[in-house]
């Protein structure tokens, strides 16, 4: 009897992490699914939440502490889930993070702000992806997931239809800028960054037989930015409970024809 594959997600507590979770629950197939979280208590009220609202999953869920800004954290990750499944079939680098609100409102420098974005959004799922590779490499059919950005293309920065005219208009001469409600220059900017990560590991591991993606999950009113579901919503922002089943059918196989490409769910996302 074939086992169930084990799946971990950073992030998984909360927002699009959590909303994978759910995806992955309503499955009739069976997961072993391991929600990351760096606040161990906020793993287990996610788990709680899931089991009440999905009381006849067949699935299994635990959780394991894990911050994406600390080796010493992951490293312990690792080490739980080596002797806890002994293998990792589907790793989805999903913890994220958007700094730049707190750049503007002077709660981080401005090399603070950007470094963390690089730490958490970029780093982290590098060293995560490093350290939990040989775990990948015992499952039978491994997949490495990195959530991108729908803001990340370098090609969209020229666009200036409604969905992009607040990111790329460029403001009146002076300095400094004023601020803008949705401020994403250091967010996006790490996000491209992790599209050339995504393609090195997609380089590096191609004789492997493991499956990258760059999962692009849409503009999704999720409380990313910090700035609050509702208003994401008024500017176009969809449920998350999409984006939870996007990523779910990429882990399903569905889209393996667009492996080591950055895909959202109509199909690839330009660089």
């Amino acid at each position: 009897m074939e086992t169930a594959e084990t799946i971990l997600i950073t992030g998984g507590n909360a927002g699009l992490g959590l909303e994978m979770v759910r995806a992955l629950c309503k499955e009739s197939i069976p997961y072993n699914i391991i929600i990351g979280s760096r606040a161990r208590e906020k793993g287990e009220e996610a788990i709680a939440k899931i089991q009440k609202e999905i009381p006849q999953t067949r699935s299994t869920l635990s959780v394991v502490q894990i911050d994406v800004a600390s080796d010493a954290s992951i490293e312990a990750a690792v080490e739980y889930v080596t002797k806890t499944y002994g293998k990792l079939d589907v790793l989805i680098n999903n913890a994220g993070a958007n700094f730049d609100g707190a750049i503007q409102a002077g709660e981080l420098t401005l090399r603070e702000g950007w470094n963390k974005s690089w730490d958490t959004n970029v780093t982290g799922a590098q060293v995560t992806t490093s350290l939990f590779l040989p775990l990948l490499l015992k499952a039978a059919q491994p997949r490495l997931l990195f959530i991108t950005s729908g803001t990340s293309p370098l090609v969209d920065t020229e666009r200036m239809d409604a969905q992009y005219a607040a990111l790329n208009t460029s403001p009146d001469a002076g300095w400094p800028k004023p601020s803008k409600m949705n401020p994403t220059d250091a967010y996006r900017s790490s996000k491209t960054g992790l599209n050339m990560m995504m393609r090195q590991w997609y380089r590096i591991l191609k004789n492997d037989g493991v499956k990258v993606f760059a999962v692009s999950p849409g503009f999704l009113a999720t409380g990313l930015a910090g700035i609050g579901p509702e208003t994401l919503k008024k500017i176009g922002a969809i449920e998350p409970s999409a984006g939870g089943n996007f990523v779910k059918d990429v882990v399903q196989g569905k889209r393996d024809a667009d492996e080591g490409k950055a895909i959202n769910v109509n199909g690839i996302q330009p660089w």
